[in-house]
């Protein structure tokens, strides 16, 4: 939820995928808490899928180094996939999450979709290539919900806004982040009904 209106949605939040199956809370919990304080951790783990979270910190930028610490770690059997979420904008106030979902299967296999009151989306994806074709191939597209109504909706990548930023073993924050040319795709889009 945005705070105070002008924070963008997201931020502070991580998405954590290629989890073991029995991945419990308390194990992103111990995997994240030396990054910073956490907020919520909303663990995703449906039989028969790969589970997948969002962790959420209370600062944005121990987001960012959850990111650069924990992106392609080996977790027991599995390497973790940890960047910030993807998002969709635009959407018309009658689009359901599973209206986004149908939407974005034109790239591919989509694994999670949600949709928020402002017309703002996520969207997860099983494999990388099929996030980067839906970059390419999905922004600025018609958008249809189940009640007929329809929007433009954009596609692109986001950077947290205190990108740039990285922590020193001191704990301050320094400008030479290791990690600056690093960005997930993360959609957002003003809405322009069509």
């Amino acid at each position: 939820m945005s705070l105070g209106g002008r924070r963008r949605r997201g931020r502070g939040r991580i998405y954590v995928g290629n989890l073991p199956t029995d991945v419990r809370e308390k194990d992103l919990e111990d995997l994240f808490y030396k990054y910073g304080r956490i907020r919520e951790i909303e663990l995703k783990n449906r039989h028969g899928l790969v589970p997948f979270a969002f962790v959420r910190f209370e600062d944005p930028r121990d987001a960012e180094d959850a990111i650069y610490g924990r992106n392609g770690y080996d977790y027991g059997q599995c390497r973790l996939r940890v960047e910030f979420p993807r998002t969709y904008g635009g959407l018309p106030p009658s689009g359901s999450w599973q209206d986004l979902k149908d939407h974005m299967r034109e790239a591919g296999d989509v694994c999670y979709a949600d949709v928020q009151k402002d017309g703002m989306g996520m969207v997860e994806y099983l494999r990388k290539e099929d996030m980067e074709y839906a970059l390419r191939k999905l922004d600025d597209t018609k958008f249809r919900s189940h009640e007929g109504e329809t929007s433009y909706i954009r596609v692109y990548p986001e950077r947290s806004t205190s990108y740039g930023y990285s922590r020193s073993r001191s704990g301050s924050r320094g400008r030479d982040s290791p990690y600056q040319s690093r960005g997930s795709p993360h959609y957002f889009s003003p809405f322009r009904p069509y």
